[in-house]
């Protein structure tokens, strides 16, 4: 596409007002080979020279070489870099030298194995004899059987891995016995819940390996990550060598940061992320660039492809057919359908929640738009990577939001383009998700004290107190299952925290739509909660809480809604403390206590409040990690003296700090939770806490402790350099705030934030003006 031409276009629209405040130019690379330390078998060889896939990459030679040495790696290079190669060629290779030889390739989502498929297929030909089978839950009965029979290199996720072939162990005797690679491909979505479960999959995995008498090298694959060694021992529980020197050839990208203009001179905040979002896919799909759009949450993807459509009704009629929503909650058959019509050509825009961000081959795209910081630098430069992907020039557009996050990168752009990416986080010895595997684990074949090399450190503690709840019994050294907990599997999910979904149901039709998880069924199919469905608004009319089913029905309406929430939090134990400047700062285990208490409606576009509700919904309670600091004595003295709103300043800088925190920990802003009192009765001090928001935790609270002085520096930069005056969402609001955003005080939180960095005599002095 005409990048500049484009760009010039949009800043003269009568539109306009400086939008655009940072471009980033990225060169073209150019690529860089490697050698591999010993020939190449002459089939496999032959078939990626008439391929053109010779000579290899720098890191596809490193990572194969690895292997060749009878190591476990982690390739951590960026998005269309060739990435597949690494564990293709040596999976191919071990089929050739010995036709017993099977490979387990792990995916997080099924679009990725199907397209995996594809590729290998198209890699093998009709030369290099393979029998691939996927085995998900879309696979028929006969595929199944016989991926069990005869499947040289069996694709799936780690979901079907849990509940599927672990617990059925005897019937795949053959793949384990002669299991030569596994692989983990898009490693760095296996973080927090998610990967903390992934983690003891792993280990069980492992742990029927040996029962069989094998010993599989591991091949994982990731995006760019500030600790890809790290994340891949916590995975797996073996030592990996890294490889990361990127030798993939590029072409270049023009990277734009789009802040929405001010409404009504910063009162109301900025214009919304996801209308802008909508205008400028609209305007790129009008021009006929190949566009795929991201949006943080389903309901933002649905109202910008009805935003999009009605732009597109407006100017170019014809191209209305040509765009499309697509979210992971759709059918097998509608994202197929989908993904399809992209890679062909006869879809020139699609609006996508992240499940488009991984690895799929949707074909050239020119442009890709972000509707918001996807969370973490890592998510973003895998969506922006999703266009140019073909050697030639693209266009990435990140559109801010109005909250810390995406504000103080609209302001510190270095802060994106210049440092490292996250630490990806995941906690397998969390004590909720150990013991669900260890259950598993003793379906699968007895536990045993040896068992505790592979489990960890909190293995004895969990079995003992599996065993007191009579969940296991021990026999002659061994641990066995409760009869009465038969296919423990079935009943542990391993993307939530909770075993339990909600269904959502058509009333007028009886059609099931969708399934919800449990910590999130409250927030989105409340009574009354409007929930969006392929673009379609339904009304929640009745969410049974015994079958755990919302009744929905279609209609047509000219206002969402936000729920309000309350939370309370107790301390239990403290396991760590320190001090900076007179601040006490713990981390430690909290029970957290959340309700539903009501919800908003607010109209289309212009986010005005129409209305509010209250529920009275049941609340929910489960024990994490928080950290949580006070206020040095002397500044809480002089904030009293001077009555001061302490309430509001520490609300402020609470929901700053929440904002920000996604900066230094790879997570998403809904697996943090924040309260912040004047006076708590378990420490009779102010207090701000910041907890996990998953039962146990998943170690961002561990990083918030570590990182607190940075997170604080951090903080204080979005709440000083906000031009707003007494707080807005992008500084110190919440859209999530129970408390309707009451009190806040902008001052007094930039006052708290000086002082806990040691710095707060300036604060000090700003705030004696105002008294």
């Amino acid at each position: 596409m005409d990048v500049p031409g484009f760009l010039q276009w949009v800043q003269q629209v009568p539109g306009y007002q400086g939008q655009v405040v940072h471009r980033e130019s990225l060169p073209p690379r150019e690529p860089v080979h490697g050698e591999l330390g010993r020939p190449l078998d002459a089939l496999v060889e032959g078939r990626l020279r008439d391929l053109g896939l010779l000579p290899l990459y720098r890191h596809q030679a490193e990572a194969i070489n690895v292997l060749y040495q009878g190591r476990h790696v982690v390739v951590a290079t960026g998005a269309a870099s060739g990435k597949s190669l690494c564990y293709q060629v040596p999976a191919l290779e071990a089929l050739a030298q010995d036709p017993s030889s099977r490979s387990l390739y792990l995916f997080p989502t099924k679009a990725l194995a199907q397209d995996q498929l594809r590729s290998l297929r198209l890699l093998c030909g009709d030369l290099l004899p393979l029998r691939a089978a996927i085995y998900d839950g879309d696979s028929p009965p006969e595929v199944r059987l016989e991926a069990r029979r005869t499947a040289h290199l069996l694709l799936t996720n780690p979901d079907m891995l849990h509940a599927g072939i672990l617990p059925n162990h005897r019937s795949w005797s053959r793949l384990f016995r002669h299991l030569r690679y596994v692989v983990l491909d898009e490693a760095h979505v296996y973080r927090g819940i998610f990967g903390s479960h992934v983690a003891n999959v792993l280990r069980r995995l492992r742990r029927v390996c040996h029962w069989y008498g094998s010993d599989p090298q591991f091949i994982l694959c990731s995006a760019t990550l500030a600790n890809p060694r790290e994340l891949a021992e916590a995975l797996v529980g073996l030592p990996f060598a890294v490889v990361a020197n990127d030798g993939s050839p590029s072409g270049g990208k023009a990277f734009v940061f789009w802040n929405p203009p001010l409404v009504n001179g910063g009162d109301r905040g900025r214009k919304s992320a996801t209308a802008e979002a909508a205008l400028l896919m609209g305007s790129l799909v009008r021009e006929r660039v190949r566009t795929l759009a991201f949006a943080r949450t389903r309901r933002q993807v649905e109202l910008m492809y009805v935003a999009v459509r009605r732009q597109l009704a407006e100017e170019a009629p014809g191209l209305v057919s040509r765009i499309s929503p697509y979210r992971a909650s759709y059918l097998p058959e509608e994202r197929r359908r989908i993904e399809r019509a992209l890679a062909e050509g006869k879809l020139l825009g699609v609006v996508s929640t992240n499940a488009l961000e991984l690895g799929i081959d949707i074909g050239d795209l020119e442009a890709t738009v972000l509707a918001g910081y996807p969370g973490s630098v890592s998510s973003t430069w895998q969506q922006a990577g999703r266009s140019g992907r073909r050697q030639e020039d693209s266009l990435s557009v990140l559109v801010a939001r109005d909250n810390p996050l995406d504000q103080y990168l609209m302001r510190h752009p270095e802060f994106f383009f210049g440092r490292p990416h996250e630490h990806a986080l995941t906690s397998p010895q969390n004590p909720y998700v150990l013991a669900s595997h260890l259950l598993c684990a003793a379906y699968e074949m007895p536990l045993t004290e040896r068992d505790a090399a592979l489990f960890g450190v909190a293995f004895q503690e969990r079995v003992g107190a599996l065993e007191r709840e009579g969940a296991l019994r021990k026999e002659r050294g061994r641990w066995f299952l409760s009869p009465a907990l038969h296919y423990p599997a079935q009943r542990v999910p391993l993307r939530s925290a909770s075993s339990h979904t909600y269904t959502v149901v058509d009333r007028s039709t009886g059609a099931l739509l969708e399934e919800v998880a449990e910590e999130s069924a409250f927030f989105t199919l409340h009574p009354g909660a409007v929930y969006l469905h392929f673009g379609e608004p339904y009304l929640v009319e009745e969410l049974d809480l015994k079958t755990r089913t919302a009744y929905v029905t279609s209609r047509e309406l000219p206002y969402y809604t936000q729920c309000r929430d309350l939370t309370e939090i107790r301390v239990i134990r403290a396991w760590k403390e320190t001090r900076f400047d007179g601040a006490q700062v713990c981390l430690g285990d909290v029970e957290v206590s959340n309700q539903v208490v009501g919800y908003r409606r607010r109209a289309h576009f212009t986010d005005e409040t129409m209305g509010e509700e209250a529920l009275g919904l049941p609340p929910l309670r489960f024990r994490t990690v928080a950290l949580w600091f006070d206020v040095p004595q002397p500044l809480l003295e002089s904030v009293r003296a001077k009555r001061l709103d302490l309430a509001g300043g520490l609300h402020g800088a609470e929901h700053a700090a929440i904002g920000v925190l996604p900066l230094f920990a790879l997570c998403d802003r809904n697996d943090i939770g924040g309260v912040s009192t004047p006076l708590h009765p378990d420490t009779g001090k102010p207090q701000v806490f910041i907890y996990d928001g998953h039962a146990g935790g998943i170690g961002i609270a561990e990083k918030g402790y570590e990182l607190v002085r940075e997170l604080w520096a951090a903080t204080l930069q979005v709440v000083e350099g906000c031009p707003c005056e007494a707080g807005c969402p992008a500084c110190i609001q919440s859209p999530k705030c129970g408390n309707n955003n009451e009190p806040l005080d902008k001052q007094v939180a930039a006052m708290l934030l000086r002082e806990f960095l040691g710095v707060g005599g300036a604060a000090a002095r700003s705030a004696k003006g105002r008294s």
